[in-house]
């Protein structure tokens, strides 16, 4: 679709959904044509960056938004510890009284905890939640959720195989890209401690990597953002998303601008109304809001050759050509954009990591070339031909941007629809109904009279009724049912019609007191018998390594192996080996329409379990033993409750977004056997749609004309620090990203321990066969207590060059 193209008319069309950080956003959207927006508190939200509201501001922000027939979403899109739920409970009651439309919710536990409270408060399960299939969209509806937003990596054609009638979709449209699946990203938690579940992402897909094949430096030239996807830009797509049957269009930003708000809102606004700017000034307005380059994301499928041009990880903006030569207090260019004194630019040397020249311009001669000066302390021996020219800023805009939320009368109007009927000898009847459904009826208090002349007529009631300036309100249709030539006097039509405006805002204004309990008491099954030994599980991801592990004296073997047709043979040779243990294998962590043939495949070696990494593997292998993984992301009690007694697990990984005291409050709020923790581990920490092999190691653009380089080579990315990343891919082409320092939590294993914990799992990624049965004896030592977690750390450390660091627990 071309900016300027049109929606058909029978679609239904969408919600538009835009961020607000602050109060100048929330004005920003609303003056622009949100018909909701979506806004952090000062806990519990997936962007504890933003500057956010604090729940004193609920009753006068929700009050405005109601009065302008806009919703207000509160994000609650964050993993909760199970020491926090009380304080959760509290905050969800303030939202619910402060008459919030919805939170968008991450967390199993706390959409538990919702309906515990309020059994009608609206859930939008958030893209954290990871839903990519059918089945992912049944499971939050079965959890209470009255719309889920899908993971960004869904495209159209996927997004159309999900049953319509199921739950509302909604889609991110626009705004920045996670290169990692929302609510899989440990990235932040592995390099600092900071997870992304809980609001506070590190960005490190914005950071520069070298790619390392077998060995070797991959030769990329200036691309080295291997990870950093370019901007996401839907519009050329509104189209098939309003026919897929997406119900809300949300645009990301948060921690963007009013001025970013006003704009990109406006634009989708305009393309939903069909009335959208010339397709050159959209695409500016669209680049100059904010762009790392703007692209449809996977909306059209799978294209590694474009998702990431690997150029650059932050704002560019707009592209105004190359320097043309360079003076001594100017530099000349062909320029491909408009340029014009106060706008801002910047020179693109290649090195967008290192300190950038740039400025406002102050003077601009145009010609065959333009000669552009710019104020501030230039270095122009660090500008060079050839260097790319952006510009950056264009306060013109940004002013105008501005005069459409900085009024105090609205600026963005909603219809109200109007009928008039009456006969003469009688009241004029006016009824106004909006588009939320408000309906008000008033009668004159004049009769009607026969007209002599000038009788109301359309044209004269539009022209009278239709005067609703400094309202929030535009006339919208008009239904004349007078009967005959009748008249009233202007004085009184006029009465009426402000009379009804303000009684649809009286109505518009009222609170729609959800239903909200007393208790929401939930008392933790009866703690089972704790006093067994400690039991070891080994993750492996090769056969060298499973071969490694059979001698040991196990709770069980997990495989999790690049290529699940190898499953049968790893099964079987166990088998032949071990009595006495069990051996589980693991499907990918992701599932999308069309990959039943992978599960299949998967269950076909007849393991003893599965490990369940996702909605889907839930349903598939229901009738099978199945441990829950990490990916489900278990937390607290709730959340553990749920799996473990509704949905059936026989065990669940908690967390890796626990530390060490979160931990032992998860094991204090259920039955500590009902959990495994993982004590040793290289942290998955991208897991990704987005194909490193098939981006930068062919010329592909999908696993049907790649090659497959994931089959043929060892591959790595190495950060500013050098450290080394093993890459993996999947049964379905996803990558792994996996921390190139294995992290340990033996230290922390005695306290675990006491508390009743007795299944730990290791995991292991690149290591040899010797390497993984040293590993495995140090921590067999460790749980049988001939060796602390101390000792065990500095051993390993000394062992593996490159090193083990403490782990989040």
């Amino acid at each position: 679709m071309t900016p300027g193209a049109t929606i058909e008319k029978k679609q239904r069309k969408p919600e538009l959904l835009a961020p607000a950080g602050d109060w100048e956003c929330a004005k920003a959207a609303v003056e622009n044509g949100a018909d909701a927006i979506y806004f952090g508190l000062d806990r519990f939200n997936a962007r504890m960056r933003a500057h956010n509201f604090m729940e004193a501001d609920l009753p006068r922000l929700m009050d405005f938004l109601h009065r302008r027939g806009v919703k207000g979403y509160v994000t609650f899109n964050t993993l909760v510890f199970a020491d926090e739920m009380a304080a959760a409970e509290q905050y969800l009651r303030a939202l619910i009284a402060a008459d919030v439309d919805a939170a968008i919710v991450q967390d199993v536990g706390i959409c538990r905890l919702i309906r515990r409270i309020s059994p009608d408060f609206p859930i939008h399960a958030s893209t954290q939640m990871t839903v990519t299939s059918a089945a992912g969209v049944e499971f939050v509806r079965e959890l209470g959720a009255s719309l889920v937003v899908l993971a960004r990596e869904c495209s159209i054609k996927e997004i159309e195989k999900i049953p319509p009638s199921t739950l509302p979709l909604e889609v991110f449209v626009h705004g920045a890209l996670c290169v990692a699946y929302s609510g899989q990203c440990l990235t932040s938690e592995a390099l600092g401690g900071r997870s992304a579940n809980r609001g506070e992402c590190a960005q490190a897909c914005r950071m520069p990597y070298e790619l390392m094949c077998d060995g070797k430096t991959v030769p990329l030239g200036d691309r080295r953002y291997l990870l950093s996807p370019q901007d996401l830009a839907g519009l050329e797509v509104l189209p098939d998303l309003v026919r897929a049957g997406v119900a809300s269009l949300k645009i990301e930003g948060r921690l963007k601008s009013p001025e970013y708000v006003a704009n990109i809102t406006r634009i989708y606004r305009n393309a939903l109304d069909k009335a959208a700017a010339p397709p050159h000034q959209t695409r500016y307005n669209l680049e100059m809001a904010f762009s790392r380059g703007l692209y449809t994301g996977w909306f059209a499928g799978i294209n590694n050759q474009r998702l990431v041009h690997a150029r650059f990880g932050k704002k560019r903006g707009v592209y105004l050509g190359e320097v043309q030569r360079v003076g001594s207090s100017s530099i000349f260019a062909r320029l491909e954009a408009p340029l014009k004194p106060g706008d801002g630019i910047v020179f693109d040397a290649g090195h967008p990591d290192e300190e950038e020249e740039g400025g406002r311009v102050t003077t601009l001669s145009n010609g065959q070339e333009s000669e552009i000066r710019v104020f501030g302390e230039i270095n122009f021996s660090r500008i060079h031909t050839g260097d790319k020219i952006w510009k950056t800023s264009d306060p013109a805009l940004d002013r105008t941007l501005r005069q459409t939320y900085s009024c105090q009368t609205p600026q963005f109007r909603r219809p109200l629809d109007l009928e008039v009927h009456g006969h003469a000898g009688a009241p004029l009847t006016l009824i106004g109904r909006d588009e939320a459904g408000h309906v008000v009826q008033l009668a004159s208090s004049v009769q009607l009279a026969v007209a002599e002349k000038h009788p109301l007529t359309d044209e004269r009631l539009r022209d009278q009724l239709g005067r609703m300036g400094g309202t929030p309100f535009r006339l919208g249709r008009l239904d004349n049912r007078l009967e005959g030539e009748v008249i009233l006097p202007m004085s009184e039509l006029n009465s009426l019609r402000r009379e009804l405006v303000s009684q649809v805002e009286q109505l518009r204004a009222m609170p729609r007191r959800w239903a909200l309990l007393e208790s929401s008491a939930w008392t933790p099954p009866a703690v089972g018998d704790s006093t067994g030994e400690p039991r070891l599980i080994v993750l492996v991801r090769n056969q060298e390594q499973l071969e490694a592990a059979i001698p040991f004296d196990l709770a069980a073997i997990y495989c999790e192996f690049e290529d699940p047709k190898k499953y049968s043979q790893a099964v079987a040779r166990f088998r032949a080996a071990k009595t006495g243990s069990e051996i589980f294998v693991a499907p990918p962590r992701i599932f999308k329409a069309g990959e039943e043939w992978i599960l299949k495949q998967v269950r076909s070696c007849e393991a003893d379990g599965y490990l369940a990494r996702n909605y889907d593997h839930l349903r598939f292998f229901a009738d099978c033993r199945r441990i829950g993984d990490f990916s489900l992301n278990v937390a607290n009690g709730l959340a553990a409750d749920y799996f473990k007694n509704h949905v059936g697990l026989e065990r669940l990984t908690a967390s890796y977004d626990l530390n060490v005291g979160q931990l032992e409050a998860l094991l204090q709020s259920a039955p500590p056997q009902w959990f495994e923790i993982t004590i040793h581990q290289h942290m998955p920490m991208f897991h990704m749609e987005h194909c490193v092999f098939c981006a930068f190691l062919s010329q592909g653009t999908d696993f049907t004309n790649c090659g497959r380089p994931c089959d043929k080579h060892q591959v790595q990315i190495r950060d500013r620090v050098g450290l080394e990343h093993p890459l993996k891919a999947d049964a379905g082409c996803r990558n792994t990203v996996f921390n190139a320092r294995a992290q340990t939590g033996a230290e922390y294993v005695g306290r675990l321990l006491k508390l009743g914990a007795r299944h730990f799992r290791i995991e292991f990624v690149n290591e040899s066969a010797d390497e993984t049965a040293r590993v495995i004896g140090k921590y067999q030592a460790l749980l049988k207590g001939e060796t602390t977690g101390a000792q065990l750390w500095r051993e390993l450390k000394l062992q593996n060059q490159l090193g083990v660091t403490r782990g989040a627990v």
